[in-house]
């Protein structure tokens, strides 16, 4: 079986390799970033050939788990893939992934050119330097050999068991590490102080502001939305639509990278929530009801978790970069 068999893409894709401990929670950070085209599960790195999942589970066979990523270049760069491989997983730990010990889930980039190569050992320095991590960085950077695609019950394992997916990265760490070490550091005092209440019920504890009763769920002035908290651009108001529901909704991020999609389990609901990366800000939820003709998704968010930037203000507000969409 070929990555191609597995999923379909054109032929000038380019490929992707990581390894992120266990492939399940690898694919869903991925698919939803526009340039992507294939994600697939799989076993790379070791000494037999086509292996099974049991064999991999051994631990004896050399392999990690790894997704494969094939992505259009033209729309997405590596570094932005970098980037969300990075944000998933913890860089220090030499000997497994949260909950999974065991060399299969060690972290890794495989490259498949000089490029990759270069950008993923400088990446890394760059993540070494920000002091980020109080551990040195185990992350590997190694040269892409056979990949092997998982079993098909083990490919978009997060569509076909969302309920088990949840659970099992709400378990493991894996979310609660990726919100402690991507948020900006500031005191609950200090938002206090500077957020309205209801923003800092909405961006801190995760409460809903009551629908057709907000700022900008009937916007109709051109701008982008940043995070109310760290002020990173997160939407535009040309990806913006009336989706009926009282919130302002999107179809699209403005920057995908700046968005964190997490599994939530509460009020005894699975849905995907969706927050700011540098603020972890919860912004809202992001649902698979949206415009066919734009992807399918709809982008669910709580006007107090955003501040809006008309167009003229673009420049003055230091958002210079954004005037284009516009012209």
């Amino acid at each position: 079986m070929t990555f191609e068999s597995t999923k379909r893409v054109p032929p000038h894709a380019k490929r992707a390799t990581f390894a992120g401990g266990c492939f399940w929670c690898m694919v869903h950070p991925f698919d939803q970033i526009p340039g992507v085209l294939g994600v697939v599960s799989g076993y790379t790195g070791g000494h037999v050939e086509n292996p099974t999942y049991e064999q991999v589970s051994t631990g004896t066979t050399g392999h990690y788990e790894a997704v494969q990523i094939a992505y259009d270049p033209e729309r997405v760069d590596y570094r932005t893939l970098l980037e969300r491989f990075f944000r998933q997983i913890d860089p220090t730990d030499p000997d497994g992934q949260f909950a999974d010990r065991g060399p299969q889930y060690r972290t890794a980039v495989f490259y498949h050119d000089d490029e990759q190569k270069a950008e993923a050992e400088a990446y890394i320095r760059e993540l070494e330097a920000s002091g980020r991590f109080n551990r040195p960085l185990a992350t590997r950077v190694l040269p892409a050999g056979p990949f092997y695609p998982a079993e098909t019950e083990h490919q978009d394992y997060y569509k076909k068991r969302p309920f088990h997916y949840a659970l099992y990265r709400a378990g493991s760490g894996r979310d609660d590490f990726i919100r402690r070490s991507w948020k900006d550091e500031r005191t609950l005092e200090e938002l206090r102080a500077r957020l309205s209440p209801l923003q800092f019920a909405v961006t801190q504890e995760n409460a809903t502001e009551p629908p057709f009763q907000n700022a900008y769920w009937n916007n109709t002035r051109e701008g982008i939305y940043v995070d109310v908290v760290s002020g990173e651009p997160l939407f535009s108001t040309r990806d913006q639509y009336d989706a009926g529901c009282g919130w302002p909704s999107f179809t699209k991020p403005l920057r995908p990278e700046n968005i964190i999609e997490l599994v939530d389990t509460s009020h005894g609901m699975i849905r995907t929530e969706v927050r700011s990366l540098r603020g972890d800000s919860h912004l809202g939820h992001v649902f698979d009801d949206g415009p066919p003709e734009a992807g399918g998704r709809r982008y669910c968010i709580n006007s107090a978790a955003l501040r809006f930037i008309p167009k003229e203000d673009l420049e003055k507000e230091g958002y210079g970069a954004y005037r284009k969409l516009f012209d």
